[in-house]
């Protein structure tokens, strides 16, 4: 999906990219690297809490489709330029979500989305790229993911449909690969 040797990338995100060996991660479209997995075990045998470092950048275009996780995501920044993070919420609102470092401007250094919220992220215009972390617990499983369906999105959030569809980087798949980060 990325070509981590395009040589438009700047040389700050090519040093992020080589220094984290970021991948991409399936049907979500963003750069990514699991950092932690716990080995506490939760009731059902998946990991307590789990960690990754993202990275959203303008060349390689790296974002966040919409998805719903089962546990709640806490979100940090780290370093770059801003991010925002967009939630549909269950009674048809929505929330954008400024990640950065200024919280001056009003920006979030840390934010928790809740379980089971549609949510999805992309690099505020204008930037070249945002390192962030997220955590979850209980600890993420593929098998505890759902990528949106554009079009169904679309039929619940209307006013978002520009952006739903610019994020629509799964294309019609909407769960991660059989055994993706499953222990």
């Amino acid at each position: 999906m990325h070509d981590l040797d395009d040589p438009r990338i700047h040389p700050d995100v090519k040093a992020l990219i080589d220094y984290y060996q970021f991948d991409t991660l399936p049907v979500e479209g963003t750069l990514y690297k699991s950092t932690y997995r716990a080995r506490a075990r939760t009731a059902d045998g998946g990991p307590a809490g789990t960690a990754i470092i993202g990275l959203y950048a303008d060349i390689p275009y790296s974002v966040s489709c919409f998805h719903k996780l089962r546990g709640d995501e806490v979100w940090h920044a780290y370093a770059g330029d801003p991010f925002v993070l967009v939630l549909l919420h269950h009674d048809g609102s929505t929330e954008r979500v400024t990640m950065g470092r200024d919280i001056t401007q009003g920006q979030r250094v840390q934010f928790t989305v809740p379980a089971d919220t549609w949510q999805a992220g992309y690099l505020a215009d204008g930037g070249r790229y945002a390192l962030y972390g997220c955590t979850t617990a209980p600890g993420f499983r593929g098998q505890d993911f759902i990528a949106a369906n554009a079009d169904e999105l679309v039929q619940q959030y209307p006013q978002e449909e520009a952006l739903i569809r610019r994020l629509a980087v799964n294309g019609e798949t909407i769960h991660m690969p059989p055994g993706f980060e499953e222990d």
